[in-house]
């Protein structure tokens, strides 16, 4: 029986972290403020996001996916991270796999169903990088 112990893995050129391929570990995720900002506030393997309108984004992969037959989950909030509360009014967040190299989300208001811009719109997404 074999075992590795290791504090650090990385690539073969030394500096940069090992790539994930072909596992169950998230490929990319975003926290983003549509509202004050404009900004991504936190992500991994996102390059930019695109404000396509009231309550509508694509988040662009750094390195895209292998196919489109990846999943996406979204979240929105009202607040920024740490500022929940149980007086938030919920959200319907619609996340889709949109191309191999894009996600997109849209967020609307539970009452109205009209689209709507959230400080705290959070994507994960799984799948095959290329």
């Amino acid at each position: 029986m074999s075992e590795v112990r290791a504090d650090t893995i990385t690539a073969s050129d030394g500096t940069s972290p090992v790539t994930l391929t072909k596992q169950s570990a998230a490929k990319a995720w975003s926290i983003f403020d549509q509202v004050n900002s404009n900004t991504i506030d936190d992500s991994f393997n996102i390059s930019t996001i695109t404000d396509r309108g009231t309550g509508s984004i694509y988040g662009n992969y750094t390195n895209s996916m292998s196919s489109v037959n990846y999943a996406v989950m979204g979240a929105s909030s009202p607040v920024a991270s740490g500022s929940m509360s149980a007086t938030n009014q919920n959200r319907s967040t619609i996340s889709s796999a949109d191309t191999a190299s894009r996600y997109s989300m849209n967020v609307y208001a539970d009452s109205s169903q009209a689209m709507q811009d959230e400080e705290n719109q959070q994507a994960l997404a799984h799948g095959d990088l290329a």
